[in-house]
């Protein structure tokens, strides 16, 4: 027996569903009823205002009829020249009464002419006592009286049911079908809204389940996981904004394995070392000496040094890196501490050629600040062949204190430009344990910038080499 696939509800769907159905329904309900009493109110307000006009249109030709003859002898019972008359009144210009309502509220026999004394000239008999006993105890309304007058005297009435007491008979004939038409209408419109419930529900339902699926596989560790994009409504750019998620997790978990990968290869090289180099004392091989330990002391520098920018990096990461703030002169700051490493590179044939205008307030950390120099001053003197230059310029503009920090070739290529701030990323060429480089240099500089509000960009420099351009805002007054 062939098994069917279950059908997965969405509970969303389901909710959409309901709520679309029920706000429908409620709302076709309320117009239904309101434009039944509506059409129904109308419709006898419209009526009584038509039966009003002719009845009228009646007494007044039955008084100039009266003036003319001088009694009701030509009507008495004489149904012919009665309906004559309510012809040439009524309907002047058609040879049959019209269809429908209107000639059933124009009907002759509808109407009742009595004279000065009340009796019957012509038209239905009066009620008996029966009937108007229990008129009294009914809803039914009491007929309409108009005089009929002649020449200023009362001469007759003119006695008409109104229309309520007419549409106890006939206001099914139109009221109901209007109704009827009304519900088709109405149910109708309750079936499309029903079908648009649902396959907004399903199609709505489908997308958010998608989504909950991919979330889940995304909970999992499953960074691969991707949602398909179509269309331009507010699901779709979820869609791409779950995929840019995923992709930044992706990243992040690679970037997070090679950060593992990289910290245990800069750990190992040193201890390494160390472990050779203790063995080799051990065994005689390199005597114990003041030479012997102080190779020793450098390669547990080199890992005290890795280590601190290591937590430095951390800290900075949590948000709780130690900065304390306070107004200076960056300008002032910058001068001296590159004034101070003036000799230091040229010993390595670099010169130095500054550009520093101040004064120039940031609130900022005098010794983070020093740390920031320090780390960009290592990597120019590190990766800049002698000879070499230096060139550092600070001006203000638009409200930001704007550092432009260049050295002179080697440059590196446009791929590997957006990557030198990438924790211990080395520049293939410059992969080497010799320069003392561990790679957190330029990384721990961009952390020390933003740590003051500001932003760290790199590019080519026009000397050949790199040019960093560090932007920092301006104190408050």
């Amino acid at each position: 027996m062939r098994r069917f696939p279950k059908l997965a509800v969405s509970r969303l769907g389901l909710k959409l569903f309901a709520t679309i159905l029920i706000v429908n329904v409620l709302t076709s309900a309320l117009i239904f009823l309101f434009v039944s009493r509506s059409l129904d109110q109308g419709f006898i307000d419209y009526l009584e205002r038509v039966q009003t006009q002719r009845a009228e249109t009646l007494a007044t030709a039955l008084g100039e009829e009266w003036t003319v003859r001088g009694d009701w002898q030509w009507l008495q019972d004489n149904e012919r020249a009665w309906f004559r008359l309510v012809h040439r009144q009524l309907w002047p210009d058609r040879e049959r009464p019209p269809p429908g309502i209107q000639g059933q509220l124009s009907d002759p026999r509808e109407f009742q002419v009595r004279d000065a004394q009340g009796n019957v000239v012509i038209g239905p008999p009066p009620p008996r006592d029966g009937d108007d006993e229990r008129r009294k105890h009914s809803r039914h309304e009491a007929p309409r009286v108009l005089p009929i007058v002649s020449q200023g005297q009362r001469v007759g009435e003119l006695v008409y049911r109104p229309p309520r007491e007419l549409m106890a008979r006939m206001d099914r004939i139109f009221i109901d079908r209007q109704q009827r038409n009304l519900l088709i209408i109405v149910g109708s419109l309750a079936l499309a809204s029903l079908l648009l419930a649902g396959v907004l529900s399903w199609w709505l339902g489908r997308r958010t389940r998608g989504m909950a699926l991919a979330t889940r596989r995304l909970t999992e560790g499953d960074y691969s996981v991707r949602l398909a994009e179509r269309g331009h409504d507010e699901l779709s750019r979820l869609a791409r904004d779950f995929n840019v998620l995923a992709e930044t997790l992706e990243a992040n978990r690679r970037a997070r394995q090679r950060w593992v990968a990289d910290i245990a290869h800069e750990l190992r090289t040193p201890l390494a070392v160390l472990h050779g180099e203790i063995e080799a004392m051990q065994d005689g091989i390199r005597p114990l000496d003041a030479d012997s330990l102080g190779s020793l002391s450098q390669e547990v520098a080199q890992l005290e040094r890795l280590v601190q920018d290591l937590r430095l990096l951390a800290q900075s990461d949590a948000g709780a890196l130690d900065v304390h703030l306070e107004t200076l002169d960056i300008a002032k700051a910058l001068n001296e501490r590159l004034e101070d490493a003036r000799g230091w590179l040229e010993s390595v044939g670099i010169t130095l050629d500054l550009a520093i205008h101040g004064p120039a307030p940031i609130r900022g950390d005098l010794q983070r600040l020093h740390q920031l120099w320090n780390n960009l001053l290592s990597n120019t003197r590190a990766y800049t062949d002698a000879p070499g230059q230096l060139r550092v310029s600070l001006d203000v503009v638009d409200n930001q204190v704007r550092i432009r920090w260049e050295d002179s070739a080697p440059g590196v290529s446009d791929e590997e430009l957006p990557r030198l701030i990438e924790r211990l990323y080395r520049v293939e060429a410059s992969r080497n344990r010799r320069l003392g480089g561990s790679g957190l240099g330029l990384s721990i500089a961009m952390a020390l910038v933003q740590a003051h509000g500001g932003d760290m960009q790199v590019s080519h420099s026009t000397l050949g080499g790199l040019c960093w351009t560090l932007r920092f805002p301006l104190a408050g007054e």
